[in-house]
């Protein structure tokens, strides 16, 4: 069964069939977009059903509904531990000790973050226990980890010396230092104790070795961008135009075996999460890409934590260039140059949507299956993964 398309995807492929000009078919947008017309078809119906043009259960509903059962089923599970927990502490001949309830519950279907907010546990030490016997020492520091927890939820303003004290005054001491060192190792920080970056500032360190860099026979340095088969190295970058409601910004990752946009994302703010939703999408199209290269700068959206989880999630391999150097990602600017002068800079555009319809159309109808590339034989990208992914198939 084929890959559900992403969302944003579809969505964008909607927006272009319902703003179509008169008289182009919708045989010719599913065309440009590589999806038969059937398809587009129900993402028109879909679509026209969440504006309220034509009956039916919207996304939003069906999302509420979904909800409402995920609520209903947390306060079964609530009330579960709660019941459990009285019937477990009232018998007076066991020791008091909650871990053990967490375990029971966990083996009856009730997970441990549910049965750990309810009983004002932190879950780091439960884990710790269960994967380790349990010392003297380790439960002294489960019950101090416990008191700190309970402080900085009820003042998160404290540093670990005010947590220290509060913690005493329940009953669990010890010094300024075990106290720092036990918020320290949770990221217990108080709310006042990071200074937040400024902007302006150079990047931070790389995450990732730069996988591109090659040196030739006379000992210099350079960057070589090139794949012998499909999500082997894939290249992504940032970039941003003004609108009159703003700034939209687009994140694009290609496919440097045939120089195709494997998967892009455009969102009005600048964040992690439009880096993360292009790789997904990426993903999604691509299907499977374990150990394919994603090159990238040093932005702070590719060093996030996010991005990293998403590259660990897919068994993809990070690799990153330099800081300041075109020339480390010098592929994927050259694309963005063509974005800029094929569509950004021939018009001024009033707002975001207009713009996100014009990048979709150009990537999707023109770059893809219209513009022809010297370096790919005169053929289009689409064209160049056709015919090569069937030669790479049969020379197998």
């Amino acid at each position: 069964m084929p890959k559900p398309y992403p969302r944003e995807f579809r969505d964008d492929v909607v927006r272009v069939a319902v703003n179509r000009e008169p008289g182009v078919p919708l045989r010719q947008i599913a065309a440009d977009f590589g999806i038969s017309e059937t398809c587009l078809q129900n993402w028109v119906r879909e679509a026209a059903v969440e504006t309220g043009a034509k009956p039916g259960v919207t996304r939003a509903e069906a999302d509420e509904a979904r909800e409402l059962r995920k609520r209903v089923r947390l306060l079964e599970q609530e009330n579960e531990v709660l019941r459990r927990a009285a019937a477990y502490f009232a018998q007076a001949h066991l020791p008091k000790m909650t871990y053990p309830l967490v375990t029971e519950l966990a083996a009856d279907g009730i997970p441990v973050a549910v049965t750990c907010r309810v009983l004002q546990l932190s879950r780091q030490p439960y884990y710790r226990w269960l994967a380790n016997p349990v010392t003297e020492s380790e439960v002294v520091e489960a019950y101090r980890a416990n008191a700190l927890f309970d402080a900085h939820r009820d003042d998160p303003e404290f540093g670990h010396r005010l947590l220290a004290d509060e913690a005493r005054d329940a009953g669990q001491a010890m010094a300024d230092r075990t106290a720092w060192r036990i918020t320290s190792s949770n990221g217990w920080w108080s709310v006042f104790g990071k200074k937040r970056g400024r902007n302006g500032t150079r990047p931070g360190p790389a995450v990732h070795d730069d996988l591109c860099v090659v040196t030739d026979e006379n000992g210099r340095v350079r960057h070589e961008f090139t794949a012998n088969s499909p999500n082997q190295l894939w290249l992504t970058d940032i970039t941003e135009h003004k609108t009159a409601e703003g700034k939209l910004y687009l994140c694009a990752i290609k496919d440097v075996f045939g120089n195709k946009i494997v998967g892009y994302s455009i969102d009005s703010r600048m964040k992690s999460s439009l880096a993360v939703s292009a790789l997904e999408n990426a993903v999604a199209m691509r299907g499977d890409v374990a150990g394919c290269v994603v090159h990238s700068d040093r932005g702070s959206q590719f060093r996030s934590r996010k991005f990293l989880r998403a590259l660990s999630r897919h068994r993809l391999v990070g690799s990153m260039g330099r800081v300041a150097s075109c020339g480390d990602n010098a592929a994927m600017e050259s694309f963005f140059s063509l974005l800029q002068k094929n569509v950004l800079n021939r018009r001024s555009w009033t707002t975001r949507e207009q713009l996100r319809i014009a990048i979709v159309t150009w990537i999707e109808r023109t770059y893809h299956r219209r513009r022809r590339q010297a370096a790919l034989g005169r053929l289009t990208p689409v064209e160049f993964e056709t015919i090569m992914t069937k030669t790479l198939a049969l020379a197998a």
